[in-house]
């Protein structure tokens, strides 16, 4: 159980990883209409079953390892996923997400569309930083656990 859950902390740690140092580098380089279009649609795009799987297991399966055998490093693993990935996605993310799906584009002039991107990509990006950033020490915390209690049990 532990195992798995390591692999799947590690792939959600890598998804926002990717979006940090790629995905947003280069969405930065387009003009404000293309960079508007360009994230609904990646937004959309990213809501399908494999990201569901990585995104949402931790929240199940963390707790269980946790109860399972309970360590500190176990616990702060959980609370970085729930608090840092989970709470900055629900709190920040994705009313940001929902603002910038909701924008029209096709009726908006060069000005709206500036002030829209000001207002969005800044903050999803630090937010974006923030859950890389805990969902690594989630994984690493994690991680640490599993070698702790393999060194424990031999």
């Amino acid at each position: 159980m532990k195992l798995i859950t390591i692999i799947i902390l590690g792939l959600t740690a890598g998804i926002f990883y990717c979006w940090s140092i790629s995905v947003t580098r280069g969405l930065a380089l387009l003009p404000d209409k293309e960079y508007i279009l360009a994230f609904q649609k990646l937004n959309r795009a990213i809501l399908n079953p494999l990201f569901f799987i990585c995104f949402f297991s931790p929240l199940v399966l963390l707790p269980i390892c946790l109860w399972r055998e309970f360590t500190i490093t176990l616990l702060l693993a959980t609370l970085f996923y729930y608090i840092g990935v989970m709470g900055v996605t629900i709190v920040g993310n994705i009313p940001l997400n929902n603002m910038l799906e909701a924008f029209p584009v096709q009726g908006a002039n060069i000005e709206e569309m500036r002030q829209i991107r000001a207002q969005f990509e800044p903050k999803w990006n630090t937010l974006n930083h923030i859950r890389t950033l805990c969902s690594l020490v989630s994984f690493i915390l994690s991680l640490i656990s599993c070698t702790s209690s393999f060194q424990h049990s031999s």
